[in-house]
């Protein structure tokens, strides 16, 4: 017989991880702490946002728990299991998106997920996803390296290849197609997650999730100190266009849960507190901005040179 998901657990363990992120990131911030809303969702379910704004080091940042479930699947998650629809379902997952003040600190974002439907006939179907990426305003390539030798040490226990499979999925999700250029570096991005185990499958889930603060807080002590101008702080708003631009138009957690009658705050706390839109903006060359785009926003490999 095949073993049953404990959802229980998956979402013991997801409160944790979002109680220590967040913790690392108030510690990173030395004087600024998260506030906690919780909320209810009349569908059904709910669950616990919590927000960092106008920090020292964090300009806004949201750490997202929830815990939805419904009668009827959502289109966005049924496009690829005509089966399930109609089916009674619940989701839960942490989200977060982390942008600093710093334009030398990368804004970053995760993401893990589980899913589990129950047909009317058969057994549950669950799945797990989730991953996280970095969007550098100006490139560094020891931290693109690091976070990708991070990404890659939390998927080794999972097979050879995993890491690649993923690292290329990554790449090719967080692409804005209208724009022809990658959102960011890249990282690790993985859906539809079930080998049929699944305490192997919940062990990857957890490795993705707890890896991601290894990834991403030695890179924000490195630069949050870094001195800047408004001709970067200019850039950084520009690009973050870019950010808003994907999630509004391409990003599949955000149609789901606008789909799912998910809360609308929670869903778009993603969006950066300022951002600005310029007609035809081109970086001067050999800038680093225009480095940025030349060397950086290229889905390279980074680890090409750690014998990868």
């Amino acid at each position: 017989m095949a073993q049953q998901p404990d959802i229980q657990a998956v979402k013991q363990y997801l409160l944790g991880l979002q109680a220590s992120i967040c913790s690392r990131l108030e510690a990173l911030d030395d004087g600024t702490s998260f506030i906690r809303d919780a909320w209810d969702r009349p569908e059904g379910g709910g669950g616990v946002s919590r927000v960092i704004t106008d920090g020292r080091v964090f300009e806004k940042g949201g750490v997202n728990f929830s815990h939805v479930m419904g009668e009827t699947m959502p289109a966005s998650a049924t496009a690829h299991r005509p089966h399930l629809a109609g089916a009674p379902w619940q989701a839960m997952g942490v989200s977060l998106v982390i942008h600093p003040n710093n334009p030398y600190v990368p804004t970053s974002h995760a993401n893990v997920r589980f899913f589990i439907a129950t047909p009317e006939h058969g057994e549950p179907v669950y799945w797990f996803g989730g991953g996280y990426d970095l969007t550098p305003y100006y490139g560094f390539e020891d931290d693109c390296v690091h976070w990708h030798q991070t990404a890659r040490a939390a998927c080794e226990p999972f097979g050879e290849g995993t890491y690649k499979r993923f690292k290329d999925w990554c790449d090719d999700y967080f692409y804005l197609k209208h724009r022809d250029e990658p959102r960011g570096v890249g990282g690790l991005f993985f859906d539809d997650h079930n080998t049929g185990n699944f305490e192997q499958d919940f062990g990857l889930m957890k490795s993705v999730g707890d890896s991601y603060i290894e990834a991403y807080e030695p890179i924000v002590r490195r630069r949050m100190a870094h001195p800047f101008g408004d001709r970067e702080r200019d850039f950084q708003l520009y690009r973050r266009g870019r950010y808003v631009e994907f999630n509004l138009v391409y990003d599949r957690g955000t149609l789901f849960g606008l789909q799912s009658g998910g809360r609308t705050e929670s869903i778009l706390m993603s969006l950066p507190p300022l951002v600005r839109w310029d007609y035809n903006r081109t970086a001067e060359p050999g800038s680093e901005e225009a480095r940025l785009m030349e060397f950086f926003l290229t889905s390279r490999n980074w680890l090409e040179t750690q014998h990868d």
